[in-house]
Parts: C-alpha cells; structure tokens; sequence
C-alpha cells in the first residue's frame, strides 16, 4: 500500500481523540518525574546521609545504561563505565560503585548483572520497583533501591541522577527543573494547539515525505536524536537514522539534486529525499558549530530540507528531555497524519 500525509488530520478533533492515550502518555512525562522524585526522595535522603566514602569506579549497567553515560562521561571525577552487556566487567569489585536503571524490572539482563554485583561485594544503586525481578536479585548488605512505580525511563534516570549529584558524581539533575521542561514542551505541543504555531506538528508536515537523517551535536543531543530516529521509524516504518556529522555528511553529499521538474503527482512516487534535523541544546562548543555549519552547507548544496529542534533551557538533562519530547511528539503527529491508501 501507498501512504500519504493528511495534514488535517492534525487538527481533527475526532482524529486526534483516537490517538488520546499515546499523545496523554506524552503530555504526563513532567507529572511521571515529579512522581518519582517524590516517591524516591526518602531513600535518597537517607543514603545520602550515610557518608559513603567515594567510589573507586562508576559502573552504570543494563540497558539503559548509554543514558547515563551520556550524563556522567563529561563529567564523572572518577572512571566511568557503562557496560550495556550482560554480566559486568571482570574488574569490579567491592571498592566500586555500580548503578542501574531497571523502569520495568523485569528484565533477566539487569537482574543477572546486580546479581553479580552484589556477589562481588560491590555497592548498588538500582532504580526499580520494590517488588519486581530486578529488586530480587539485588537484595543484599550494600544495595539501594531507588523505588520507581511509572516505568518512565526518563524519570527513572533522573531519580537516579538526582542522587549521583547529591554526592558528587555527576552534574545536578534537578527533578523540578526537568519537569518544568518538559510540561513547557507539551503545552507547546498541545494537540489542542493549531499546527500553524505548533513545533512538533510543523515538524511532523516537515518530515511527512522525507527519510530524517538526524543529528545532535553534544553528547546528550545526539542521545536524543538517536532516541528520536527509534520513534520516527516506529511511527512511519521510514529508515530514519542518526548518527555522527562524519557518518551523516557522506549521505548528504550523495543525494540527488532536486528535479524542479518532477511530477509530484505522478503514478510511480517520487523516491523519498533525506531532511537534516538538527537537535541543538545550545552547546557553545566550536567543534559542534563547525560541524553543524558543515552539515547545513552540504544539504544546501543538495537542496536537503533541514529542520531544528532547539531549546532555551538551562540545565543539561533538561534540555535533553526537552529535545526528546519535541521529537517524539513529531514522530507521534508524524503517525497520526500518514494515511494508507
């Protein structure tokens, strides 16, 4: 079948109802950290109180673990490892510190890997629900769990940001500051919101007939691309990719130019072009400016769209998450307004 994009569907009150639980699911992230910095704030109070000396190593674990690395890495006064693998690296030990994001806890991975945490003598950080498999297998002297009741990956991973801060390990993660970002982006964001002053529903018309290629300079930035492109292709079976500038730019390069004559309305459709979307939380930095420059001068050379996604917030995790709910809000008014015919 041949899909289309229906840009009404956008603002079609009896449309957007049908899509009401996955755009409500957006809508709540601020109230989903919110939730879980309260419900975790006890413990972390009270293993922040405890003192404990400063690790020898940091090791975040499980899945979700590229998040935090993208957090700490920078900035992190001891080594860092994130280890996404089952099991944990052979080094590991008592004098380490080993954390992990578990939001559903079920997952055997994750269970195995603070299983043998715990066996080592190392100290546990694990982000879970109380009563879940991961919680099972991380019981012992020196583990932590971080109570988690939403299953929102983001919020987990400010709960437990929210703690490496609190004793040095990383830069603030401040759960209101985030909040706040992200109720700004669903206000803007709004289904309610007419497309004509709606970012996310301009940009989903941006990408309704374009393969995204999308790319953050900054190390969080080109986390959320990378989490934007997974959202795109769910929403449009398109191959949406992210990935570096000097992975991206050979792409760019060898796009056709546009054919000012083509017919868009021919029988055989046209083969869909790339568009540059650029996640930008603002960095400074001159090798993220250069290489953005080099990015938006090589599709205009191919005469490729380029979009932005950008952000006024302060801190760091918040304008990831504000970067990423933007993003996945297109991709979702993106699968609202593609039409099979």
């Amino acid at each position: 079948m041949v899909s289309w994009f229906d840009e009404s569907r956008l603002d079609d009150e009896t449309v957007l109802a049908g899509a009401d639980l996955r755009l409500r699911t957006l809508a709540e992230s601020g109230a989903r950290v919110r939730r879980e910095a309260h419900e975790a704030a006890q413990v972390t109070a009270d293993l922040v109180a405890r003192d404990l000396p400063r690790p020898r190593a940091v090791i975040a674990a499980g899945p979700d673990s590229r998040l935090l690395r993208a957090v700490l890495e920078p900035w992190c006064p001891v080594p860092f490892v994130a280890w996404p693998n089952p099991g944990l690296p052979g080094w590991v030990g008592s004098l380490d510190l080993v954390v992990m994001l578990a939001p559903e806890g079920s997952d055997h991975g994750s269970a195995s890997a603070v299983a043998e945490a715990v066996r080592r003598g190392a100290h546990v950080v694990v982000a879970c629900p109380e009563r879940s498999l991961v919680a099972e297998h991380a019981a012992g002297r020196d583990t932590t769990i971080l109570p988690t009741v939403t299953g929102d990956q983001l919020a987990t991973a400010v709960v437990v940001l929210d703690y490496l801060s609190h004793v040095d390990l990383c830069p603030g993660a401040d759960a209101e500051t985030v909040a706040t970002a992200l109720d700004e982006v669903a206000t803007a964001c709004s289904p309610h919101r007419d497309l004509a002053v709606n970012p996310a529903k301009m940009l989903a018309i941006a990408m309704a007939d374009t393969n995204p290629v999308l790319w953050g300079g900054s190390v969080l930035a080109a986390r959320a691309a990378r989490r934007v492109a997974e959202s795109v292709r769910r929403a449009s079976g398109r191959s949406a990719i992210a990935g570096d500038a000097e992975h991206l730019l050979p792409l760019l390069e060898a796009t056709r130019q546009r054919d000012v004559f083509e017919d868009p309305f021919a029988e055989e459709s046209p083969e869909l072009r790339p568009l540059l979307l650029i996640l930008d939380d603002g960095s400074d930095d001159h090798v993220v400016r250069e290489q953005a420059g080099i990015l938006r001068a090589a599709a205009a050379s191919r005469g490729v769209r380029v979009e932005t996604i950008s952000t006024q917030v302060d801190a760091e995790v918040a304008r990831y998450a504000s970067l990423l709910l933007t993003g996945t809000y297109a991709a979702e008014y993106l699968r609202i307004g593609l039409v099979e015919d």
